[in-house]
């Protein structure tokens, strides 16, 4: 991997973007690295965590653009359904390249999906800048910690675009559908703290104490029984989309996971005991 890194400390993962001579502004390469690192994650029952940080004085400035109009956006642009002199041939074949296109924006999508829908907790822990593609990167993940001073803000207006990598669907819900349409309208910069204060960021912390406060969040989670975090993951983020009777049901049916696993005896068996709990995840 050229533009990303991975390890994993224990039962944490650390996903960290790595061009800081360019803000870890973000490039069809980076795109597919993280794709194909989320798929070869999969759901790994050793990961029971996993935060996503950038290399340098910033979490990522967003796409960069100079990179793909000068080259580096491959084919993401040359199927934009134009033909030859830049008209369009016919209806049918302005259809056919617009699919193209469409396909081409969902594999890019893939890179940030696979935060959302892993199945451990993701953490993305902020400096410096969150822009455009930089935040919704940071919006797939389940939280989000930030520095003091660190800004963000969706500007793809700015570049006739719009928030096309989940931006439009996690930004609603995570400040509601009214704050999200103004922060994506006007593509207005915001600081740390309003992002605090609006519910876009859990926690606020000095820049030098990120990775510290990152590392003890994740380390707090990764020491939860697994099981459980799974399943509560899972029940909160269809609970978006459910009735109150499905929501139920699915409660129902993770907490009977739990009841039947070794790991709820162990939890009972440490709490008598007033021992940690050793979890296994089974």
């Amino acid at each position: 991997m050229q533009t990303i890194s991975y390890e994993q400390v224990g039962a944490v993962g650390w996903l960290r973007l790595n061009r800081p001579e360019r803000l870890n502004a973000m490039t069809i390469e980076m795109w597919e690295e993280l794709a194909k690192l989320g798929e070869s994650l999969g759901d790994d029952a050793s990961i029971r965590c996993l935060v996503v940080m950038g290399e340098g004085r910033a979490f990522s400035s967003g796409i960069d653009v100079e990179h793909l109009l000068s080259g580096g956006g491959g084919n993401l642009f040359s199927e934009a359904g134009k033909g030859s002199g830049g008209a369009v041939d016919s209806p049918s074949s302005s259809r056919g390249m617009e699919d193209k296109l469409v396909s081409r924006i969902g594999d890019l999508q893939d890179a940030y999906t696979w935060l959302a829908d892993a199945p451990y907790p993701t953490i993305a822990a902020i400096r410096g800048y969150a822009l455009g593609g930089g935040l919704q990167l940071a919006l797939a993940c389940d939280l989000r910690i930030a520095a003091r001073g660190t800004k963000l803000a969706m500007p793809e207006h700015k570049y006739g675009l719009l928030p096309d990598l989940g931006g439009t669907y996690w930004l609603p819900r995570i400040v509601g559908p009214a704050k999200a349409k103004e922060l994506i309208f006007t593509g207005e910069t915001i600081d740390a703290d309003e992002a605090l204060r609006i519910g876009l960021v859990n926690r606020l912390v000095e820049e030098a104490d990120l990775e510290t406060a990152a590392t003890a969040l994740a380390e707090k989670i990764a020491g939860q029984p697994p099981i459980a975090v799974r399943g509560s993951k899972r029940a909160v983020d269809q609970a978006l989309v459910q009735s109150l009777g499905e929501g139920l049901r699915d409660a129902a049916v993770g907490q009977a996971e739990c009841i039947r696993s070794a790991d709820f005896l162990e939890a009972v068996s440490a709490n008598l005991e007033e021992r940690p709990p050793l979890y296994k995840n089974a």
